[in-house]
């Protein structure tokens, strides 16, 4: 089994080819390949390569499906004994990534 753990907006990602995954909104249109360059650590059936920090010889490309919104979190504030109390909402954007490939050079 073929995987990578990727860096990309601030979180690592356990990266497997043919699944898509939603990031951090990444200002592309759709339908545009990208290249995930941050791989931390690559798995090619058993043969393990680890990075310091990152693998150079590694690159992992996908296909932008979709750009959305994710589930909304309620965010509430409240101080005791003082009457004040503050509810907002958050819908996270996000962008999701079908992973076509894992090259290694």
């Amino acid at each position: 089994m073929k995987y990578a753990i990727v860096e990309i907006s601030g979180r690592q990602f356990w990266i497997e080819k043919g699944k898509y995954y939603d990031f951090n909104r990444i200002p592309t249109e759709l339908g545009k390949e990208i290249s995930l360059n941050r791989v931390l650590l690559l798995n090619n059936d058993g043969d393990v390569l680890i990075g310091k920090p990152y693998l150079e010889s590694v690159q992992i490309k996908g296909k932008i499906l979709e750009h959305l919104r994710g589930k909304k979190t309620i965010v509430y504030k409240m101080r005791p004994k003082k009457k004040t109390r503050r509810k907002q909402g958050h819908r996270q954007e996000i962008t999701r990534v079908l992973i076509e490939d894992i090259v290694v050079n």
